[in-house]
């Protein structure tokens, strides 16, 4: 096959198809431009990106736009099915791992003292360190304080995890409300009135922060091959 993506449409598309289909992390629209010489005009290139997504319509793979990029991944419908190709266990996350995510989430920048004072306990080190591993939290700056302690924030890994392109697509209060109970919601009052994008939760009195993470869960598509798998119900008290 003779393909020649610089001067037709149609070869464009299949050699980018062909690149995120085999790629096992998102491209961004630099890496895919690097694909060619001469690279594409970026409005040619996210034109063959749409031309793509519309070609895999209604299937069970789609193209879809996270924060890292580009990548196809599976439906959300077809969840159930792919579940049972493996049998090992998500990895489970304990409460205070979930609370200091979603703290830093929805409160970002963050210190650890900013953490503490919401959780009303000190911070383990290794629950940071857990987060750092995984690639969903990172410093990003110092405060300027004595001591300059570290500034945490999420990364492009973690709104890519849940199939999310920024942090405004993290759910509002108002839809948190719709999905959790409300006899069993009460709002934390530090968040309520801080949070630049809503405000966590807590349930039947006890701080579950996991929830809002839960939520997005819930409502966000799944990655094709990683199922990020942290319901409250199942979570050890270890850390």
């Amino acid at each position: 096959m003779n393909l020649q993506p610089n001067e037709s449409p149609d070869d464009l598309k299949r050699v980018l198809e062909a690149a995120l289909l085999v790629a096992r992390e998102p491209l961004t629209l630099s890496e895919l431009r690097r694909l060619f010489d001469p690279a594409p005009a970026t409005v040619a290139l996210q034109d063959a990106l749409d031309a793509l997504s519309a070609d895999w319509h209604g299937r069970g793979v789609e193209l879809a736009r996270v924060a890292d990029g580009w990548r196809f991944q599976s439906r959300p419908e077809m969840q159930p099915w792919l579940a049972r190709m493996k049998d090992e266990k998500p990895p489970r996350y304990s409460r205070a791992v979930l609370e200091t995510l979603a703290i830093i989430a929805y409160r970002q920048p963050v210190t650890r003292g900013d953490i503490e004072d919401i959780r009303g306990v000190s911070v383990n080190p290794n629950i940071v360190k857990t987060l750092e591993e995984r690639g969903w939290i990172e410093a990003i700056g110092h405060r300027d304080v004595p001591g300059r302690p570290a500034l945490f924030g999420t990364t492009g890994a973690f709104l890519s995890d849940l199939g999310l392109l920024s942090l405004s697509d993290l759910p509002p209060l108002e839809e948190l409300g719709t999905l959790i109970s409300p006899s069993e919601t009460a709002l934390i009052p530090e968040l309520r009135e801080t949070a630049a994008f809503g405000a966590v939760i807590e349930i039947a009195g006890q701080p579950a922060y996991g929830a809002v993470i839960e939520t997005v869960r819930r409502m966000a598509p799944q990655p094709y091959g990683a199922v990020i798998e942290i319901a409250a119900a199942g979570l050890r008290e270890d850390a």
